[in-house]
């Protein structure tokens, strides 16, 4: 009889026990022991596996180290954009190991999944390792030897962490301090996760002949979909008054599967309940790749004895979670035992909610900080005006208008650095401005083009006896690539050809040409090569410094040959990246607290027919999580440090929502949710159920 077909009627006949003793089974031949590590229990097989695990980790967060910044100045999309696409990709490496445990359970098992899908897609086969990798090493060892398991585990973890941690360091280097073509090396940060992967599959498929290869049991997840809506559906059905109730909602479905899976199922909702509130952490956290990120590019990154990239400093949090597992382990949680505080696990994840929310409220004060030190952005009908004057004397500039305002009080003195921009107010999106140049004896009227929300210079230069006026439109944003920007205008009679560094070169036109912006390493250029059809000097730019756009006003005014007047067009960035390093600390303690305890509470609380299932339900929280992010950076259009603070409030209001749920739950004892074989069940004939099995306490 099958255990899981359907009762024809109501009832259910079943073999006779044998009172006799039942002769002991054949003696299976003896097996050859698999090749162990250096004589110990270890299995020589898991050295490949995490092996693999290190390299494919490496690969993934590499890749995904440099993602968001790759979308917003390679692809030239906008934040919101680069977040959303971002946390989009996080989502379906979440969402997809549900597909990957259904295919390895109930198709080709662990060991083919992990090679032949997992090592071949990024998305998918993130899919494919995470549900099957970890369990997959476990089933290497012997059931006599769960110490050297357990070490295992955490062996296998160190690995992870330490993939994570040095590509996370290396990746953001091949971007930023190679160059490709005249920009960062996106190929080459994505080229070498990719050799990481290739690297990953030929070791894991050298350990192949090693491996004890578990074959596939069936889909327990598809098990657990049908008992669960075949309950619901029957308990639809027999909704009559006259039915008598049952104990428990899932008991309706005792009909069609055995007890057992109904008490396994049971322990699982019972779990999956409280995962309701989990995905509003996840929002949080996965944050530090894409928000964070792009925080960093707005900050000042030389840290004196060394300069980050911005993505650089993800690093942070795979070096700290190295650093806390075994400070909260050995050091905070026996303290908090000794001063007799129940500190039990779910006290321990809203803790860790609650650092989180404590990280974003950091953030959002980091960010108000930046804010403050940037210059203002022109609104809607608005622009920012600032005069450059190259002539050889005062000019006065005077916008003619209803109210004939002059952009100075006094007049522009030659080569004049403006002290800021000046707010110039549009009656429409674009209109036409007029200025009226008072230059010694000469009156001159001007007039130029120009759209809202824009930055703009109104160049005055020397015309005879007379000057004249052009208008150059500025820098957008005061986001330029978190390195620093430059454009030159060249007032010589003849094109100038910069030299800036490695495939880094620039063309600007004669006569007041002006090039465009680009983006150059920070640091000093005493001495920048530029070369014309008959002659070659040398340009000291000085200074280069985080995030700022420079102006550079080639001129030769003196008898000292060509040189370089410098504006700023955008001011440097004054806040140091280093004020990340308490949010960093904050979020991370709050993983190592939610994370690591919520996973030895949902294993400890499962049965062990549910652990895969639980482990893919664990995943999909992370990808709604993301899926949360990528909602409201799509749509909320809230002022960024607004946007901290909501994820903020909202987890705050998540934590007291867990944090009563978890009051009312009743933890299992391992007794209650042991494996049927370990209980002392009379041995009877295959096929038959067992009804005397003890009552769980759910």
């Amino acid at each position: 009889m099958n255990p899981f077909q359907k009762n024809e009627s109501k009832e259910t006949f079943f073999s006779p026990v044998s009172t006799e003793e039942v002769p002991p089974p054949p003696p299976n031949l003896p097996k050859k022991p698999p090749p162990k590590i250096c004589g110990s229990n270890y299995p020589l097989s898991i050295v490949f596996i995490v092996v693999n695990e290190f390299c494919e980790r490496f690969s993934y967060y590499g890749m995904k180290a440099v993602l968001t910044l790759y979308f917003l100045y390679f692809l030239h999309w906008n934040e919101d954009t680069s977040t959303s696409v971002y946390h989009a990709f996080s989502s379906l490496c979440y969402f997809t190991p549900i597909l990957g445990a259904a295919i390895a359970d109930s198709w080709l098992g662990k060991f083919k999944v992990l090679s032949l899908v997992g090592l071949s897609l990024i998305a998918l086969g993130t899919g494919g390792i995470k549900p099957c990798v970890a369990a997959f090493g476990g089933d290497q060892f012997e059931k006599t030897h769960e110490q050297e398991r357990t070490r295992y585990f955490s062996v296998f973890y160190l690995s992870i962490n330490a993939g994570s941690l040095i590509s996370t360091f290396v990746t953001p280097m091949l971007r930023g301090d190679v160059q490709c073509f005249g920009e960062d090396c996106y190929a080459l940060a994505f080229g070498i996760p990719g050799l990481l992967m290739l690297i990953a599959l030929v070791v894991f498929a050298m350990g192949s002949r090693m491996y004890k290869k578990t074959p596939p049991e069936g889909n327990i997840v598809t098990q657990v979909i049908k008992c669960i809506w075949f309950a619901i559906s029957n308990r639809f059905k027999n909704r009559s008054g006259d039915i008598p109730k049952r104990q428990h909602w899932l008991d309706w479905a005792a009909e069609k599967y055995p007890k057992q899976l109904i008490m396994d199922v049971k322990a699982l909702t019972r779990i999956l309940f409280l995962y309701i509130p989990l995905p509003m952490f996840w929002a949080l956290l996965e944050q530090q790749g894409s928000r964070w990120t792009l925080q960093a590019t707005r900050m000042n990154r030389n840290l004196g004895f060394i300069v980050l990239q911005p993505d650089q400093m993800q690093v942070l949090n795979p070096l700290l979670v190295l650093i806390f597992i075994p400070l909260f382990d050995l050091v905070i949680y026996p303290l908090v035992s000794k001063c007799g505080i129940n500190f039990s696990s779910l006290r321990k994840m809203a803790v860790g909610m609650i650092l989180a929310c404590l990280a974003f409220a950091v953030v959002a004060v980091v960010e108000t900080k930046i804010n403050e030190m940037a210059p203002p952005q022109p609104g809607p009908q608005e622009i920012f005006l600032q005069v450059l004057n190259l002539a050889d004397d005062e000019v006065k500039v005077t916008v003619v208008g209803d109210d004939n305002n002059s952009l100075l009080p006094e007049s522009i003195k030659s080569f004049q650095k403006m002290p800021h921009y000046s707010k110039l107010h549009l009656k429409t999106k674009s209109q036409d401005f007029h200025f009226h140049l008072k230059y010694h004896n000469v009156s001159v009227y001007t007039e130029h083009s120009v759209e809202e929300k824009k930055w703009y210079s109104l160049i005055i230069r020397e015309d005879g006896e007379s000057v004249s006026s052009m208008m150059v439109k500025d820098a957008e944003n005061i986001t330029t690539n978190g390195m620093t920007a430059v454009r030159f205008l060249n007032t010589l009679h003849r094109e100038v050809n910069i030299n800036l560094g490695t495939d880094i070169s620039l063309n600007v036109g004669e006569d007041y040409g002006v090039s465009a912006y680009r983006s150059v390493q920070i640091g000093e250029y005493p001495a920048v090569h530029c070369k014309t059809e008959d002659d070659d000097f040398s340009l000291n730019l000085g200074l280069l410094n985080f995030g700022a756009a420079y102006l550079f006003v080639i001129t030769n005014s003196t008898h000292q040959g060509p040189h370089a007047w410098k504006t700023e067009d955008i001011p440097a960035n004054k806040i140091s990246i280093a004020w990340q390093l308490p949010q960093y600390v904050l979020v991370t303690a709050g993983e190592v607290m939610f994370s690591v305890t919520g996973l030895e509470f949902s294993y400890s609380q499962a049965p062990s027919s549910m652990k895969s299932v639980l482990q893919a339900a664990w995943l999909l929280t992370i990808g709604v999580g993301n899926f949360i992010v990528l909602t409201v950076a799509q749509f909320s259009d809230l002022v960024q440090w607004v946007e901290f603070t909501l994820f903020s409030c909202l987890l705050l209001l998540v934590c007291l929502i867990f944090s009563i749920m978890g009051y009312y739950y009743v933890p299992l004892k391992s007794e209650d949710i042991q494996e049927p074989a370990a209980k002392n069940i009379p041995r009877i004939q295959e096929n038959t159920i067992n009804l005397e099995t003890k009552n769980t306490k759910l």
